[in-house]
Order: C-alpha cells, then structure tokens, then sequence
C-alpha cells in the first residue's frame, strides 16, 4: 500500500512514538530532576507537532494537479523541511538555553530513573530511525527523510543524555548534565543546515544531481535517430523529475518515427530511475537553434 494513501504512514508512526516519549520523559524527567532528561522531553513534545505537520503535507503534497496549482502539490515537501529544519535548530538552542540555566541553578539527579527512562528511549528511538529511513529511500520523500534525521538527531541527544547520567553519577559533578546538554545542541544545529539548505534549493528549481542528467545523456546519446541535444533542464518537485529537452533529428525523419524515438527514450529514463515520477517536456527539432532560443542572437 502506498504511503502516501495509507492513514498509517510513516509520519503518523514517528508522530506516534514521540508522542510516548514525551510522556515517560516529561513524568520522569521531572521526577529524576535532570535537565538533560527534561530538554529531551521537550524535544519530544516538539517531534509529535512535526511529525503531525509532516502527515498532513505528506497527504496533500501527493494531491493530482488542478486549474489553480497546475503542477501539483509536490514543493510542499520542500516548504515542509525548511520549518523542519528552523524546528531542528531552535530545538538545539533549546537545550542550550536548558543546560545553561542548569549551570547557574545545579540541582542533584536521581540516576536510575534517568537511566532507565533514557535506555528505553535509546531502543524506540533507532527501531524509528531504521524504519524512517527504508520508508524515505522507497518513497524518495523529503519530508519522510527530514524526520529521519529529525530522529537521528534525538537518537544522539538521548545517548548523550544517558552519557551524561552515567558521568554524574560516578563523579558527582552535576554541572556535567548541562554541558553535555550544551554540546548535544550545537550538534542539532549542524544537523538542522543540510535540510534548509537542500528545502531552499527545491523551491529555487535547482536542477537534478549531475550524476541524474549525465545518466540520462547517456541514454539519448545511444539513440541513432537523435543527432544532438541542446537546451537541457531539469528540477524536482516532491517525487516528481522535471526533464526538459531540445532533441535535433534529421529533417527527413517522420514524425511518426521521431515520436517512437522519444517514447522509448522516456522509457528507458523511468525504467532506470524508477523510484520517481517523471514529467518531459521534448521538443522536436531539425536543427540546433540553441542561440535563437536562449536569445542569443
């Protein structure tokens, strides 16, 4: 069943167990008395409201096309990731303002509710992250991918979170529990750049990877018919590959037979990058009116 129609996708199941989280970590955060365990918690409470508007733009950015939005919902996703990831970032500076206050306010943790809260957490957590990302390389969905490293991201903080338990505890130095928080937060941080900067590059068209369109030259090139190409361009909007291209053929070629070239050249394209929806936009010509057409000359 398709992810995208089924109500069980994967934002709903991420949605789903931070929701759980939050809940066992808010309760025993609280009762530990561990910043580290309660910025967690937050986190958490902060994952569901996500993973909430990730299910929603999952559903809509799959919607048909209509008179209104003639190319469909697809860049949803891209808009989707890009709150995502300033989410993923004010969560990071979340922790550090909770590790901060933890230094200048140090109060004694309670080990073993921690650790056992943050243990359980560890185990829900990368059970989620693995699921998460086989769903997001299947279904090639930013969103889906977005709350991969959302996840990941919580996986590090948690086996911080732990780490910094398991160092009080042995050296009694709580101050430790607020710089592990503190260090953890510049790290969401870093993780949170690559999904602006990717969500920005969608919604500015950026072409397909070089490694996509040198495939696909490739495979026209192998074409006798076609004597030459100009005028190449690509972008993605949600799953969907935009390929535009000026195919030259001879003059003398029919139609008919132009037209059987073309449609075994989007053939073999969907066919060797299956995992996509394809969109072509192909022009026919006879000569390479590159310069004419860039307005050049």
């Amino acid at each position: 069943m398709s992810a995208k129609k089924s109500f069980i996708t994967p934002p709903f199941i991420a949605g789903l167990t931070a929701s759980v989280l939050a809940v066992i970590k808010l309760v025993f955060g609280l009762s530990s008395g561990s910043m580290a365990v309660v910025s967690s918690a937050l986190d958490s409470l902060g994952d569901c409201l996500v993973s909430a508007i990730n299910f929603f733009a999952l559903k809509k950015a799959s919607a048909q096309p209509n008179e209104k939005f003639n190319f469909g919902y697809g860049k949803i996703e891209a808009l989707t990731t890009l709150f995502e990831g300033f989410f993923i970032m004010g969560a990071g500076l979340l922790v550090a303002y909770g590790g901060v206050m933890k230094i200048l306010n140090p109060e004694p943790i309670d080990f073993s509710i921690g650790a056992v809260v943050m243990v359980i957490s560890l185990v829900m957590t990368t059970a989620l992250v693995i699921y998460l990302r086989h769903a997001a390389a299947k279904y090639d969905s930013m969103i889906i991918y977005a709350d991969a490293t959302h996840y990941q991201v919580d996986l590090l903080t948690n086996a911080a979170t732990l780490a910094a338990l398991i160092v009080v505890h042995f050296s009694g130095l709580v101050i430790i529990d607020a710089l592990f928080g503190i260090g953890v937060s510049a790290y969401i941080v870093l993780q949170a750049m690559p999904l602006i900067k990717e969500s920005v590059y969608m919604l500015l068209d950026g072409s397909l990877p070089t490694k996509v369109t040198d495939e696909i030259k490739e495979i026209i090139a192998k074409k006798e018919l076609i004597l030459s190409t100009h005028l190449i361009r690509t972008r993605k909007s949600g799953n969907i590959c935009y390929f535009g291209v000026h195919l030259v053929f001879d003059p003398n070629i029919t139609l008919a037979k132009a037209h059987e070239c073309e449609a075994e050249l989007e053939k073999e394209i969907k066919e060797r990058f299956s995992q996509n929806k394809w969109i072509f936009e192909i022009h026919f010509d006879i000569t390479d009116d590159e310069e004419i057409e860039r307005g050049e000359i």
